[in-house]
């Protein structure tokens, strides 16, 4: 009788054992799985797409704004085609370029100075000479997997605030949404100035 509760323990305790484990890889399997199934048409990946960059705030800083009554709001003309050309970069207080300085944005949100100088939101339209009109889809997902400009392990790095690092977290099918629905926009002609090192910024006297 002994021996028989001990082997009915023994295998209620395997059960449990087996139960925990196929849950655990069951919530790994649902973690992991991309809010977009592979199996979606165009149509739904273009549709996900633009609720990713939607929800992802990307206009908060790639599109410009124009002022109004309760402050900058998007310029639906000019969605997101970065930080415009013809906008020029004001004085920088010198101590924003110090670590434990002020972060500081632009007018329009569209640029940013920090200890890593100044960096501009990118031009993310099709147009195919100042934006991603040239970029194949797997250079797009190495660039917010990597961290990098093209997705090249020697290309310069993606600065901030560019939440890349939350981004590369998503399935490839999910940014694989994400450009499809890019590649829709209308071509914005905007060429984003460079990133500025913080020994070249312009300093406030």
């Amino acid at each position: 009788m002994r021996n028989t509760k001990r082997i009915l323990s023994a295998l209620l305790s395997a059960s449990v054992l087996i139960w925990s484990c196929e849950s655990a890889n069951k919530n790994v399997r649902q973690d992991e799985e991309p809010l977009v199934k592979a199996s979606s048409t165009k149509e739904e990946m273009i549709d996900h797409g633009r609720l990713l960059v939607t929800a992802g705030g990307c206009n908060d800083c790639h599109s410009p704004k124009s002022m109004g009554p309760y402050g900058p709001a998007v310029d639906s003309a000019k969605a997101l085609s970065g930080h415009p050309a013809s906008m020029p970069t004001p004085p920088v207080i010198e101590s924003a370029l110090k670590p434990g300085g002020w972060v500081l944005m632009g007018p329009d949100v569209t640029s940013f100075v920090g200890p890593w100088g100044i960096s501009y939101a990118a031009n993310l339209t099709p147009d195919s000479a100042t934006g991603i009109g040239a970029w194949t889809e797997g250079e797009f997902i190495q660039t917010l997997r990597k961290g990098k400009h093209l997705g090249a392990d020697n290309g310069r790095p993606l600065l901030p605030p560019m939440p890349w690092p939350g981004l590369a977290r998503l399935s490839d099918q999910d940014l694989k949404s994400i450009f499809a629905y890019l590649q829709t926009l209308t071509p914005v002609s905007n060429r984003v100035p460079g990133p500025v090192s913080p020994d070249k910024a312009v300093v406030a006297k």
